[in-house]
């Protein structure tokens, strides 16, 4: 089941998901803790599958 979202809201969510991925490129590179590059790089895979599924809906209504 997905939430049913307004234009004004997937606009938003899109808009803001697309400033994290923007944030995290930088703070993936300046982290010396192996670990916690994993999960960054984890994140922006997860943020990219989120913002390409929003853009999807986007298209097609």
């Amino acid at each position: 089941m997905s939430p049913e979202l307004t234009t004004q809201e997937r606009d938003l969510l899109i808009e803001l998901l697309s400033r994290e991925m923007e944030n995290l490129g930088p703070e993936i590179r300046h982290t010396d803790d192996r670990e916690y590059r994993v999960e960054l790089r984890e994140r922006r895979q997860l943020v990219r599958d989120l913002l390409a599924r929003l853009e999807h809906a986007e298209a097609t209504t």
